[in-house]
């Protein structure tokens, strides 16, 4: 029976091409958040180096002449 079952559930060619279409746009949205994700990367480290630099600038600037 429940190879009936499985059997039934994959005959139907419009469940099929939906599966496949979800499946493009999952991809698709993963492509997107990965490429998101490396861009607040970049952008984070950038940040954290300004900051960085500004902390030493600061340092700096109270240290005894």
């Amino acid at each position: 029976m429940a190879k009936a079952l499985i059997g039934h559930l994959y005959s139907d060619p419009r469940t099929q091409a939906r599966l496949v279409a979800e499946n493009a746009r999952l991809r698709a949205r993963v492509s997107e958040l990965e490429a998101l994700t490396l861009r607040l990367a970049r952008e984070n480290d950038a940040l954290a180096a300004a900051a960085a630099r500004e902390t030493l600038t600061v340092e700096s600037d109270l240290l005894p002449a």
